[in-house]
């Protein structure tokens, strides 16, 4: 009995996972697709394939577009993903704001919102009515045609019970946020952590659908990495896999916000790198009281060739190249993504200073496996990810598809 619970479970990942290769093989045409050019970039059987565009269909994710001329043989028929079945909220909740973006299915942005937090407005009796407020100002009158909500949240998370474990801007400790949501929303509602949904969404729109091995780096006022194995994003025991900000690059360094010394992410985040330049230059014209704006300031004044912003970014390649290597040697990645607000500010200069460094102190054969490169993503990488979490929940929901596949069965034996 107990080995037949097992085997069920698996059948049902199996079938879950095979649902999302067909509509990340959709996405991926950029426009239609036929069911056998499906099966050749999923590696899926056609009767597989056949299945799972059924479903699909069934529930109006996918749309019939019309036929192919062949000229041998039967015509083929053209799928794409149907924008008009609804919508999805991503919000990334982040140290100075709140960011809110609704998608279609398509995942063209819509609509975008965000919110200041202020400094002493931080509490989760404060934060959760600017969620709410957000939501209904980024939804108004299509609140119904929402499939699901997903929300990046800084810190390690419990997805399951949507629990903040811990998030180190506002010292939260096991915060039941999904809960607290819920006495507000009736939309479905899912969370993670910046680390893991900026992967999702490299994984469905990004270097992840050209690769099986991969890894996500987030460098924003948190620092952190986004793990994937054979296509699968790596969780850990408890979710906490990927706090890679918080391994040790200076021995004795400076003090980190985790209380300890010498983290990447006191090097390399946006506080790290203001620190770098205030350390070089206190008085500096450059320094503002917005991290995110003197990041800005760093970068105008490189691309002028100020002596001083470029050594802030060779000092900052210097350290997040050996943490690259670290990284190259433990995992031995296909591919390094480089993202979100210090990668998009700094682009190109760090990724050349982070490059040389690292292949000083990696191994060579990975490291002349791997390939680093910036985000391409065209939006907010975190809210991305987390309205795909939302549309991941929606294809899981048990509830729907097994109706689904009910009615096939129905139909198929009457």
């Amino acid at each position: 009995m107990k080995g037949s619970a097992v085997y069920q479970l698996t059948a049902r990942d199996i079938r879950r996972r095979n649902r999302f290769a067909v509509l990340q093989a959709v996405y991926a045409a950029a426009g239609h697709i036929s069911r056998q050019e499906i099966a050749e970039a999923t590696g899926l059987s056609f009767a597989t394939v056949g299945n799972m565009i059924a479903e699909l269909l069934d529930v109006g994710v996918l749309a019939e577009l019309g036929y192919d001329a062949a000229s041998v043989g039967r015509p083929r028929a053209r799928l794409a993903v149907n924008p008009a079945r609804g919508m999805l909220v991503g919000i990334d909740l982040a140290e100075t704001a709140i960011h809110f973006d609704l998608f279609d299915l398509t995942m063209s942005v819509l609509r975008s919102v965000e919110i200041p937090v202020a400094p002493n407005a931080c509490r989760p009796q404060d934060v959760v009515p600017l969620i709410v407020r957000g939501i209904h100002e980024l939804t108004g009158d299509d609140a119904a045609e929402v499939l699901g909500v997903g929300l990046s949240v800084p810190g390690p998370v419990e997805p399951e019970g949507g629990v903040s474990v811990f998030s180190p801007y506002w010292d939260w400790h096991d915060i039941p946020l999904k809960s607290l949501l819920q006495q507000h929303l009736t939309h479905p509602l899912y969370l993670d952590n910046p680390l893991k949904t900026s992967t999702v969404a490299e994984l469905w729109f990004g270097a992840g659908r050209d690769v099986d091995d991969l890894i996500v780096l987030t460098l924003r006022a948190g620092v952190g990495i986004g793990v994937v194995v054979d296509g699968v994003l790596y969780r850990g025991v408890t979710n906490s896999a990927g706090e890679w900000g918080h391994t040790t690059v200076v021995l004795d360094g400076r003090e980190c916000r985790c209380g300890r010394k010498g983290c990447v992410e006191a090097y390399v985040s946006t506080p790290g790198i203001v620190a770098t330049l205030r350390e070089r230059d206190p008085h500096s014209a450059l320094l503002d009281p917005d991290d995110a704006t003197t990041l800005t300031a760093i970068a105008e004044a490189a691309t002028r060739g100020d002596v001083v912003a470029r050594t802030v970014i060779e000092t900052t390649g210097r350290y997040l190249g050996v943490a690259v290597a670290n990284l190259v040697n433990l995992f031995n990645p296909r591919t390094m993504v480089f993202g979100d607000l210090v990668a998009n500010l700094l682009g190109d200069p760090l990724l050349t200073a982070t490059r040389r460094v690292a292949a000083e102190h990696a191994m060579a054969a990975p490291f002349d496996a791997v390939t680093l490169q910036l985000s391409t993503l065209p939006h907010n990488p975190a809210s991305l990810g987390a309205a795909t979490l939302a549309l991941e929940g929606f294809l899981a929901d048990r509830e729907r598809f097994g109706s689904v596949a009910a009615r096939r069965a129905s139909r198929t034996t009457t």
